[in-house]
């Protein structure tokens, strides 16, 4: 990569510090630029550029490359042919006729503020405290009481080339200001150096913090009401994983959706409060929060110990009645150009005395919704403290929702993974088998939660694969019923549920009939046949809940079918996992629930069993050294080829693909070609 500009270096550093205080700005939220010269490669003459960060990227992560780079002489010139503010989305596309060189972001709607506006660098970011000034009933009175004359009021305007206008001629007539509230929205500042510059916008940011610190009243949002007060919070938290699967599938009626849970004091204080439904029902105001949180919450009106059967009920009612409304409101503002309603299903679900729930394509969509949703909390807690919070109309909420230029941002976006928006749980994950399926489940799109005996090497294998965003680890004894429910509990509370099960947890001793002892026995039973039983009985329930079908993929063996010498215990247990699928696959079908089994054998390469003893037992009773027992196996087949754990981590993603959604009951050998152990 080359070495960024001064310009553009300090714009990029500046936005970096910016973006890491979540009180300064949301993530991927706000925008930031910088104005400099440089030598235009094909005229050899001096050249005014404006760096600002592009479309989608965020500041605390910006790079060089998430900026679009303008000349300025020929982005100022739009002014000259701009067509007024009934046309004027069609001055994002006339952008691209501005830009200077190759590669970089795509600009941002926010580029007419950041060029227009005669300075030479500018903020434009989303903090708590601005916006809750934003969005005050008397927002404009307030902003001149705060600040004074260094700070002017911009009545509420849709983000384009008019607001940037607006805010240019602001700066020209009021020299002696160093930014600005836009209403309902957040603030810009600038600044003649980009040090001077970041300083104006902490500036704004920490006076409007500190004024509503000091004058703000006792309880913003009314007293607390004790039938919504916090549970425990063990008792939240099993109460979030029991109502979990019945959410995931509201928010998923009209297509899946990933979950996030969070019980964070900011939360379950505002939901204690006596004016949590009004303030819910009013709905979120800065753009990039209701573009993540859907224009207003679902919000659950019992108290947080109702019987569960009664939660369950009412929650069938409460989303009834917000598709109800949403369509409603769909149909209220829209026009002919409007593009077509993307879903009447809540994206933010609040629980009095439980949390949050929030959904999105993926994991970070979800969290960083429901992290929108607490920003939103803290800006109705700003403006009611000083004032009324007094969002932007409905109507305009619908025109930024349903905004042509955001719909050709998601038209844009890459099409989904093959996995996408689906939950894996894998059993015996930290390594082996199990390990090389959770890597391709991830691999393919899916988030995944990687379940051992081992928290350690359950949470390291996790980390490998990629951030709690994508994978989490977590413990379970697979033969102990309360530590497999804890570790299903632990799954829907971090991705909202679970769609796609493998069993994969296993051992083996290779022993003959009269060496096997009871314990020996026992074990591997309670391993594979007890404890698969005991995942697929836990994992089915939440499957069932949510109303998305699902998977469960049961690693069984050749040793199921075939009948080998020494292998009687194991053997036994793998056949009893073998008919599991057979017998789930035919009770589970009505739930859109498939169930089918993989028979490997001769899986060496990073086994955990093949290390634990069972190699150097195998390879003894075969007459070859522990270290070429791979190769045996191979030689032995038809295809003469080693069967390694990606072999099996393949098959158990197509079963899961659509490819073969019409197939449950099946078990497909990946074994290299054994034909004693062919299926009949």
């Amino acid at each position: 990569m080359s070495t960024p500009t001064t310009a553009a270096a300090e714009l990029i550093a500046r936005s970096n510090r910016l973006g890491a205080d979540p009180k300064n700005t949301n993530y991927a939220g706000g925008n930031t630029s910088a104005k400099g010269t440089e030598t235009d490669p094909v005229t050899g003459q001096d050249v005014e550029l404006l760096w600002v960060k592009g479309s989608g990227g965020d500041l605390g992560t910006l790079q060089e490359s998430g900026l679009a780079v303008l000349r300025l002489d020929r982005m100022r010139a739009l002014v000259d042919v701009y067509p007024g503010i009934d046309r004027e989305d069609e001055m994002v596309a006339a952008f691209d006729y501005c830009l200077h060189g190759k590669g970089g972001a795509a600009p941002s709607i926010d580029t007419a503020m950041h060029g227009l506006v005669d300075s030479a660098h500018v903020d434009h970011l989303h903090p708590d405290s601005g916006i809750a000034i934003a969005t005050a009933a008397d927002g404009e009175q307030l902003t001149s009481t705060i600040f004074g004359d260094k700070v002017v009021w911009v009545p509420w305007r849709r983000p384009g080339f008019q607001l940037g206008l607006d805010i240019a001629a602001i700066k020209e007539q009021n020299p002696q200001a160093i930014g600005c509230i836009l209403g309902g929205h957040g603030i810009t500042a600038w600044g003649d150096t980009s040090e001077k510059t970041e300083k104006n916008s902490l500036w704004i940011i920490r006076t409007a913090e500190k004024y509503i610190k000091a004058n703000s009243k006792k309880n913003p949002f009314g007293v607390r009401v004790k039938k919504w007060e916090p549970l425990s919070p063990a008792k939240r938290r099993a109460r979030a994983a029991e109502l979990a699967p019945t959410l995931r599938g509201v928010a998923s009626k009209d297509r899946p959706m990933i979950g996030h849970f969070t019980d964070d004091k900011v939360v379950l204080d505002f939901l204690a409060s006596r004016n949590h439904p009004r303030l819910a029902e009013l709905g979120t105001s800065c753009p990039d929060h209701f573009l993540r949180t859907k224009v207003k919450p679902m919000v659950v009106d019992l108290p947080a110990d109702a019987p569960l059967a009664k939660v369950k009920a009412r929650v069938a009612e409460l989303h009834a009645a917000y598709r109800e409304d949403y369509q409603d409101y769909y149909d209220r503002n829209k026009t002919k150009d409007s593009p077509a309603i993307r879903g009447a299903d809540p994206l933010v679900i609040l629980v009095p005395g439980v949390g949050m729930f929030s959904y999105g394509k993926d994991k970070q969509t979800a969290r960083v919704a429901g992290e929108f949703y607490t920003n939103a909390i803290n800006v109705m807690r700003g403006a009611e403290g000083l004032s009324t919070y007094a969002p932007i109309d409905e109507a305009e909420k619908f025109r930024i929702e349903y905004w042509a230029l955001e719909e050709a941002k998601l038209q844009r976006m890459p099409k989904p993974k093959p996995l996408a928006t689906r939950v894996a749980f894998v059993t015996g994950a930290a390594s082996g088998i199990g390990k090389a399926t959770a890597e391709k489940l991830a691999a393919e799109g899916a988030c995944v939660v990687i379940a051992d005996l081992s928290l350690a090497k359950a949470q390291a294998a996790a980390a490998e694969i990629g951030s709690t965003d994508v994978a989490v680890g977590v413990q379970v004894d697979v033969s102990d019923e309360a530590a497999v429910q804890a570790a299903v509990d632990a799954a829907v509370l971090a991705f909202g549920g679970v769609d796609l099960v493998v069993n994969n947890a296993g051992l083996s001793l290779s022993r003959s009939l009269l060496e096997t002892t009871e314990r020996d026995w026992d074990l591997q039973h309670d391993v594979m046949a007890k404890g698969s039983f005991l995942v697929s009985k836990a994992t089915a329930k939440v499957m069932i809940e949510q109303e998305l079908g699902g998977d469960i993929v049961y690693i069984s063996s050749k040793n199921s079918i075939f009948a080998g010498p020494n292998n009687v215990a194991y053997g036994a247990a793998k056949a009893d996992q073998a008919h599991q699928v057979r017998l789930l696959a035919a009770e589970l079908g009505e739930h859109g629930i498939k169930v089918n089994g993989v028979n490997p054998d001769g899986v060496v390469a990073g086994s955990g069993i093949f290390a634990s003893g069972w190699g150097a037992n195998r390879a003894a009773v075969y007459g070859v050294e522990e270290k070429d027992l791979g190769k045996f196996y191979a030689q032995r087949t038809i295809l003469k080829r080693e069967v390694l754990p990606a072999n099996i981590a393949n098959a158990v993603f197509v079963l899961c693909t659509a490819e073969l959604s019409h197939t449950t009951g099946l078990h497909i050998p990946v074994d290299a070609g054994v034909a004693a152990a062919f299926l009949r």
